[in-house]
């Protein structure tokens, strides 16, 4: 099902095309934003009660996982190419500071990343660079908590990935600590794959 995906009128013209994604904010045309965080990310939370910290959340739109990791006592760093979703934000206090920025070229340094939608609206031309920048953005066996769509599209955004494909890409650079279908919204039930990576240094 592609009823809350990104493929619908209005397209961004490009990968990172922030003016795009702008008017999508605009216009109120962002169906992938449902409201409320990741029900995948909030059973992560509940379940393996990790350690807060510092986390990035690329490609973040209005924060409603960033709210979800500082009220766990993260604290939390939003990127968004798209000043009009970071208008868009519900406040979430002094732990969570959101940014306008590319994830391909920010520089920081976090116990965290936690990927849900950057990953696949990106083009997959560009997914090298995604994993170079995770890694650059993350301490010395840092973790990246992905939740990746499982699909197989045709066009996108949203693009998918396979398994095969995340392993291939990221288990260079990371350990696989956990892996599992986790629970989504209904329309996206067993289409996306949760992934708990450990850098390897």
């Amino acid at each position: 099902m592609l009823d809350d995906r990104y493929h619908h009128i209005g397209q961004p013209r490009g990968p990172l095309d922030a003016t795009s994604w702008d008017e999508r904010y605009r216009a109120g045309d962002t169906p992938w934003d449902r409201g409320e965080p990741s029900p995948g990310l909030v059973d992560f939370l509940a379940r393996a009660k990790p350690q807060p910290g510092t986390v990035l959340v690329p490609g973040c739109g209005r924060g409603h996982d960033c709210r979800a990791l500082a009220d766990l006592g993260f604290h939390v760093t939003g990127l968004d190419v798209s000043p009009q979703a970071l208008a868009r934000a519900i406040p979430a206090g002094p732990t969570v500071r959101y940014e306008v920025g590319d994830f391909l070229t920010h520089a920081g340094q976090y116990d965290w990343i936690f990927e849900h939608t950057c990953f696949c609206a990106i083009h997959p031309g560009l997914r090298d660079e995604y994993v170079q920048a995770a890694v650059r953005n993350l301490k010395p066996h840092g973790y990246l908590l992905g939740i990746f769509f499982n699909i197989h599209a045709a066009e996108g955004p949203p693009f998918g990935a396979t398994r095969t494909e995340l392993w291939n890409r990221f288990a260079p650079h990371f350990d696989l600590r956990e892996e599992l279908v986790p629970r989504s919204f209904p329309n996206r039930t067993s289409e996306e794959l949760l992934l708990w990576w450990q850098k390897k240094t």
